[in-house]
């Protein structure tokens, strides 16, 4: 599968929203795995991203593969560091997390990822991650080391956005992180989608589906759905608003 980033552009263009779950390995059980594979192929989601801040398991392979065998959807790795790296994906978020000043998460796992690029084919997709304080400490901020941004300070995000998108950056992700006690404020989304061109990916402590409309309703132009569809593979079962994300 190749142009995951052209797809998006062109689905930004006609205003379709997109929504990709986010599946951390090492909270899946491959015994389980087709009733997820089910779960998912019954949701309105559009991508797979694959990945979390500390993989710890060794199942990323077998589980892409797997994946890719029963589910007819981009599969994108979104890589807390090298390590978490598959040449059976389709893309790779090629992260670097422009909300703090570690620079091990802004240059240097990328630098030592090349080479294991070098030798794969996979679509990569340079993103500016800026991670929004959420009312807890999240796996993301324990791991880099690095603060959020503050979630008052609207300008400072946008300013950051707008940086991100000036060094060349082609997605813009605002991420609440994963177990959030709040997603990232409405109006941030807002004003960050008025102020740059590239795609926004919005995720992080959206807790149902009207989170997700809400995020739409503000600019998101992908929505990442993780902690509450491990937490409930049913999630997607109230078929009206699923229906009507489909829709949008």
């Amino acid at each position: 599968m190749t142009n995951i980033y052209n797809n998006i552009l062109q689905s930004k263009a006609n205003d379709e929203k997109l929504l990709a779950i986010l599946l951390d390995p090492d909270k899946i059980d491959l015994k389980n795995v087709e009733t997820l594979i089910e779960k998912i192929n019954l949701s309105p989601a559009t991508h797979i991203f694959i990945g979390g801040s500390l993989v710890e398991s060794k199942i990323l392979d077998e589980l892409v593969i797997l994946l890719k065998e029963y589910i007819d959807l981009p599969i994108i790795l979104f890589p807390g560091n090298p390590s978490q790296i598959s040449a059976h994906a389709d893309g790779i978020l090629f992260l670097s997390l422009i909300s703090g000043r570690n620079p091990d998460y802004l240059i240097e796992h990328q630098v030592n990822a090349v080479p294991i690029l070098n030798q794969m084919d996979l679509e990569v997709i340079s993103t500016g991650y800026m991670l929004i304080e959420s009312g807890t400490e999240t796996a993301v901020e324990r791991v880099s080391k690095t603060k959020p941004l503050d979630r008052n300070n609207i300008e400072y995000a946008v300013h950051t956005a707008q940086a991100g998108e000036m060094l060349g950056n082609k997605f813009i992700y605002l991420e609440a992180g994963s177990g959030a006690k709040q997603a990232v404020p409405l109006e941030m989304i807002k004003k960050v989608a008025q102020n740059i061109e590239i795609p926004l990916i919005v995720g992080g402590g959206i807790i149902d589906l009207w989170g997700i409309q809400n995020a739409y309703d503000f600019g998101a132009d992908l929505v990442v759905i993780g902690t509450a569809f491990e937490n409930d593979v049913n999630f997607f079962n109230n078929i009206e608003l699923a229906s009507r994300l489909r829709s949008i």
